[in-house]
């Protein structure tokens, strides 16, 4: 019988507390070992909130950790260094280069439905309007604009 955990955990801190302790307890599963491989395959993320998947087979007494993509938001305030975004409309928290736009979009390929780069970039864009991150100084909407444009083709060719 197989049994699914989904959880969010910060990268490479998963603890035996809640959420995961209580969850995986009547398993009858080293919760120790499960947290320790949790925290080695979600170190790569540290200081981002994760979304995991611990299954369980409690007849075979295996595991199998699935580590899902962080939200698109996480990404961006961890490559820009704010802890939190906008509070009130109108308000900027940050800022952003085009670079690290395309080093977010290539980190949520796979994990998205934008079917190129360019496309990864507006939805990266997209959710900067949200967390009140600016571009390279400006409204993400008129990066957006000039993405569409072609004016950023040879940036997006190059990486």
């Amino acid at each position: 019988m197989k049994i699914t955990i989904p959880a969010i955990v910060e990268g490479g801190k998963a603890t035996a507390g809640p959420p995961l302790g209580p969850a995986l307890g009547p398993t009858g599963m080293n919760i120790g070992q499960i947290i320790g491989a949790i925290n080695d395959k979600t170190k790569i993320y540290a200081g981002l909130k994760v979304p995991i998947k611990v299954i369980v087979d409690k007849d075979a007494k295996a595991y199998e950790i699935e580590v899902g993509s962080p939200p698109t938001g996480e990404l961006i305030k961890g490559e820009i260094k704010i802890q939190k975004g906008r509070k009130e409309k109108g308000q900027v928290v940050g800022d952003m280069t085009f670079a690290q736009a395309i080093k977010v979009a290539k980190m949520k390929q796979g994990g998205t439905l934008a079917k190129s780069l360019k496309a990864g970039v507006n939805e990266v864009l997209g959710t900067c309007v949200s967390l009140g991150v600016t571009c390279e100084g400006k409204d993400p909407r008129e990066i957006i604009k000039a993405v569409n444009s072609g004016q950023y083709d040879s940036q997006l060719k190059a990486a």
